[in-house]
C-alpha cells in the first residue's frame, strides 16, 4: 500500500454530514474550508482500526481475485433465467459510482430492489405533499430563529449541523431525552407514536391562534380549510393523555415559533412506522399553515434527495419488476448478489432473512467488513476503501458535490467499476469508460466559494412553488391511527454514537429506564410476536419508561421485528413492533 499524489477526499459513508477528508502524514483529517470545518466523526478518526475483508474466499477457502472473478461470471451463466439473479444494493458507501453495478445487472436482465430500509416512509409524504424532495441547505438553517428539531439526535447523527445551531431557541420532541434535549429551551418527552396527532393539534391551534400565513396559503396551498378541518378530528383531551402531551406544552410552542423564522429538523425515527408518510406529511401540513417553505431561515429537513439536478447514468429501467429491498425473499431466486449491505442484521425479521439465504444456491457477498451476511455467502469480494478508488458523491445533508479521488494505491479488494466493467465484457454488454461517468458528474457541479455543490438547485427550496400534479402543497387528507394498543413496552431501534447501523463499534445492550427495576449487567431476554434475544442491560433514565431503546446494528435486534412494510414508499416499519422483558 503506497500514497498516491492527491491527498483531498469525501467520506462514503451514508451520512448527513458527508465530510470532506484531507490526508496528512497518512492520517484523515477533517477539511477546515468545508461544512466539515475541521472535525472528523470518531469512525473517520479511528477508520484503520477497523478490520476489513482482505482477500476474497469461495466456501470458507481463500481464493484469488481471478478466481473470484471466474466463479462470479460463471454464477450468472448458471441461472437458468437472468431473472433468477437477485442484485441487492445497499449504501454502506454513498459515491455515485456504487450505482454502476446497476448497470450491469439491469442490462443482463436480472431482478433488482427498490424501496428503503431507512426512510422511505418519509421521502414519499415529503414528495405526496411538496411534489419533490429539495434539501434545506445549512446556510437556511443558520438564518432561522427558532429550530424544532422532531425525533433527530443531532450530535450522533449530525455532528457537523451543530455549529449552525448556534444562539438559537431550540424546541426538541423527542421519547428520549437526548444530548439536545438536555440543553434545549423546550422539551416535550412525546410517547411514540404519538407524532402525526401532535403535529394536528399543533396546525389546529395555530389556526385557532390566528398564526397561519394566509398570502402564503391563497398562492400555493388553498385547500387548508379541509386540513383544518381533518385537525379538528382529533379529541384534545383523551389525545393529548394518549400521546403524553400537555396542552401547555402546545401553547409553548407556538408561543416560541410566533412570527419567527423557523426550521423543523425532523428524523427518520419518526416515520418507521406503517403510517410513517402521514407522520412527515401532518409536520409539513403544520409548515405550510405558518409558511415556512420558500423563505429564507424557514422550512422542514428531513433527508434531502442527494440526486436533486443529477443525471444518473446508470439508472436502466430493469427487465424484471423489483422486489423490495426491506423484505425480499432470497429464496426465491438462484443466486444473490450483496453489495454494501447486511441484510441479516439489517433487514426487519431476521429468521426469515436467514431461512431465504439458505435456500439460495450461490449467494455472493461484496463489501468492506465482514459480518452475518459474509458468514452466510458461498463466494466474498473484498470491496476497495473509498481512500483506493475514485468516486464523486452528493448528499442529503448539504448540497455539496465532492469529489473522491484515489489517495491510496492497494492490491486489496476490487472496486465496484472494474467488476462491472469486467461482467459487462463477460457478457457482451457496452459500459463507458470510468472517467466519462466521472466527468459526467462533475459536470454538475458549479464553483460557490472554496466548496462546489450540485448545480441548478435553488438556494432556497420551494421559492418557486410546489411540484405536485396541483401545482401547490397538498395537505393531508386522512388518517388511520388507533388510541388502542397492545401490551408491552416500544421498542426504538436509533442510530448510535460508536457504529452506522452494522458497521464499526456495534452496541450490544438493551437500554431501558430504571424504573423497571432491572440491573445494570443483568442479562434478559427481549421478546416480541416475531422473536426473541437475549441481552444485557444497560440502564438510560433518558428514556420514557414504556420505552426499549435497542441501538441499529446490534446483532440479532431484527428478531424482534417483523417484515411489515410502510404503507407509503416500501420501507421497513422497524418501530411497529412491542416487547417484554424477562429475567433470564
Amino acid at each position: 500500500m503506497s500514497l498516491v499524489k492527491e491527498t483531498k477526499t469525501a467520506c462514503s459513508l451514508d451520512c448527513y454530514d458527508a465530510c470532506s477528508v484531507e490526508m496528512v502524514d497518512g492520517k484523515l483529517k477533517g477539511s477546515s474550508d468545508s461544512y466539515t470545518q475541521g472535525f472528523l466523526c470518531p469512525h473517520l478518526n479511528h477508520y484503520e482500526n477497523f478490520d476489513r475483508i482482505e482477500v476474497p474466499r469461495y466456501k470458507g477457502e481463500t481464493i484469488s481475485m481471478q478466481k473470484a472473478m471466474q466463479l462470479l461470471e460463471e454464477g450468472c451463466a448458471k441461472v437458468s433465467d437472468a431473472s433468477q439473479l437477485l442484485h441487492y444494493r445497499g449504501h454502506g458507501n454513498f459515491g455515485l459510482m456504487q450505482g454502476v453495478t446497476d448497470h450491469f445487472f439491469a442490462n443482463f436482465g436480472a431482478t433488482l430492489t427498490e424501496g428503503s430500509l431507512c426512510d422511505g416512509a418519509g421521502e414519499a409524504g415529503v414528495i405526496e405533499g411538496r411534489g419533490h424532495n429539495k434539501l434545506l441547505p445549512p446556510e437556511e438553517i443558520a438564518k432561522s430563529e427558532v429550530v424544532i428539531v422532531w425525533g433527530r439526535n443531532i450530535h450522533t447523527t449530525n455532528a457537523h449541523l451543530l455549529p449552525f445551531l448556534k444562539e438559537k431557541t431550540i424546541i426538541v420532541i423527542d421519547p428520549i431525552k437526548t444530548k439536545m434535549a438536555e440543553q434545549a429551551d423546550l422539551f416535550v418527552q412525546i410517547k411514540p407514536k404519538g407524532d402525526l396527532y401532535l403535529a394536528l393539534l399543533l396546525s389546529r391551534f395555530a389556526i385557532i391562534n390566528g398564526m397561519e400565513d394566509e398570502a402564503f396559503l391563497e398562492e400555493h396551498a388553498t385547500e387548508y380549510d379541509d386540513f383544518y378541518e381533518l385537525t379538528q378530528t382529533v379529541r384534545i383531551k383523551a389525545i393529548l393523555e394518549h400521546i403524553d402531551v400537555g396542552l401547555g406544552d402546545i401553547g409553548k410552542i407556538l408561543e416560541l415559533i410566533k412570527e419567527k423564522r423557523t426550521v423543523i429538523l425532523t428524523g427518520v425515527g419518526i416515520q418507521k412506522y406503517r403510517h410513517g408518510s402521514d407522520v412527515i406529511r401532518a409536520i409539513d401540513g403544520f409548515a405550510a399553515l405558518l409558511g415556512l417553505f420558500g423563505k429564507e431561515g424557514c422550512g422542514v429537513n428531513f433527508l434531502g434527495n442527494s440526486k436533486e439536478s443529477i443525471e444518473i447514468p446508470f439508472s436502466i429501467k430493469a427487465k424484471t419488476k423489483p422486489v423490495s429491498v426491506a423484505n425480499a425473499d432470497f429464496g426465491r431466486f438462484e443466486m444473490a448478489f450483496i453489495q454494501g449491505s447486511n441484510p441479516v442484521n439489517q433487514m426487519p425479521d431476521t429468521n426469515r432473512v436467514m431461512a431465504s439465504l439458505e435456500k439460495n444456491p450461490f449467494v455472493v457477498y461484496f463489501g468492506l467488513y465482514e459480518n452475518e451476511t459474509s458468514e452466510m455467502a458461498d463466494l466474498v469480494i473484498p470491496a476497495k476503501t473509498f481512500l483506493e478508488k475514485n468516486d464523486i458523491r452528493s448528499s442529503y445533508g448539504h448540497p455539496g458535490l465532492l469529489e473522491m479521488p484515489q489517495l491510496i494505491e492497494s492490491e486489496t479488494g476490487i472496486s465496484e467499476y472494474v467488476l462491472t466493467e469486467r461482467l459487462c465484457n463477460a457478457f457482451d454488454i457496452d459500459i463507458d469508460s470510468e472517467l466519462s461517468y466521472l466527468e459526467h458528474f462533475q459536470g454538475f457541479g458549479e464553483a460557490r466559494g472554496a466548496e462546489t455543490v450540485v448545480s441548478g438547485r435553488e438556494a432556497v427550496p420551494y421559492t418557486k412553488g410546489f411540484e405536485t400534479d396541483e401545482e401547490e402543497f397538498c395537505f393531508l387528507e386522512e388518517y388511520e391511527l388507533s388510541t388502542s394498543e397492545e401490551e408491552g413496552l416500544f421498542l426504538l431501534t436509533t442510530k448510535s454514537a460508536k457504529s452506522l447501523n452494522s458497521q464499526f463499534k456495534r452496541e450490544r445492550a438493551l437500554f431501558l429506564n430504571s424504573s423497571h427495576g432491572f440491573t445494570a449487567g443483568e442479562s434478559v431476554k427481549v421478546i416480541s410476536e416475531n422473536g426473541s434475544l437475549e441481552l444485557e442491560v444497560a440502564i438510560n433514565d433518558a428514556l420514557r419508561d414504556d420505552c426499549v431503546l435497542i441501538y441499529s446494528g446490534t446483532p440479532g435486534v431484527n428478531l424482534l421485528t417483523d417484515s411489515r412494510l410502510s404503507y407509503e414508499g416500501k420501507s421497513a416499519a422497524y418501530q411497529e413492533n412491542k416487547v417484554r422483558i424477562e429475567k433470564c
